[in-house]
């Protein structure tokens, strides 16, 4: 694993945690943040060791967006984008092993786009979510507006993206937006047991409901169904599989593997 400078990467019992360790800055992207962020992912999901990948922040906050030392009258936002944030965007949307965003202070602006791009998102009562583009004049991006509402549904998707309202952790879990709220003096052992719980599961399973669900937003009915069928022949031929077969004829819990 490369050594890295703006970010933190740990591995035990197959979990990865990536630690976005900015902390004096809110952990806010620079570009160096970006390309790092990138290669600890990749390496992650190559990983036959790591069955589950955790993102979270150093210090109080879990990420305050793009450092907005980096953006004046003259930036080309489209280019920015296409440079800094899409090749990140796309890096953990291909990602296939099991995400956990865990939320640990504020997610404000391209920080928030980053939890939302994780397959889970824990929180804890001090946690904050901040959309923060329109106040500057930009729409929210790096994905934000093609997740959200897929969450959340359109409605309130366009209430967060456009009026701003910083939304508690309490209120992310109330309307589906995090997967768990957690105590906040319980938040470290919260964010280990849930990612346990994450890496024990059959995760090539895992995979392919990730991938194939996301294909049957734009499919076709009878599409959606075939590629069902491919992904559970798929699942059919794994070892996971029979374990779990033989887990259940012996009347046990299995033990999977990820294989």
């Amino acid at each position: 694993m490369e050594k890295f400078e703006t970010v933190l990467y740990e591995k035990k019992a197959g979990v990865a945690t990536l630690t976005l360790h900015r902390p004096d800055s809110f952990n806010a992207f620079t570009p160096l943040m970006n390309k790092e962020i990138i290669v600890a992912v990749t390496d992650a999901d190559r990983d036959s060791d790591v069955r589950c990948i955790v993102i979270t922040g150093a210090g109080r906050a879990f990420c305050a967006g793009e450092d907005i030392g980096n953006v004046d009258e003259h930036t080309n936002h489209a280019t920015f984008l296409r440079e800094r944030y899409h090749p990140m965007v796309k890096a953990l949307r291909v990602v296939s092993k099991p995400t956990i965003a865990a939320v640990n202070g504020v997610a404000a602006g391209a920080g928030m786009s980053l939890a939302l791009l994780c397959d889970f998102r824990l929180v804890h009562h001090k946690t904050k979510f901040v959309s923060a583009f329109m106040e500057i004049g930009l729409i929210p991006d790096s994905g934000f507006i093609y997740v959200l509402p897929r969450l959340v549904g359109y409605a309130k998707a366009l209430e967060i993206a456009t009026l701003g309202r910083p939304i508690s952790g309490k209120e992310a879990f109330e309307f589906g937006l995090a997967t768990e709220l957690v105590e906040f003096n319980e938040w470290d052992d919260a964010v280990a047991a849930f990612a346990g719980k994450i890496a024990g599961m059959p995760t090539k399973a895992f995979s392919l409901v990730k991938r194939y669900m996301m294909d049957s937003m734009h499919l076709p009915f009878e599409e959606a169904l075939e590629q069902e069928a491919q992904a559970q022949r798929i699942a059919g031929l794994t070892e996971d599989h029979q374990e779990g077969l033989q887990a259940f004829r012996e009347k046990r819990k299995p033990k999977f593997v990820g294989k």
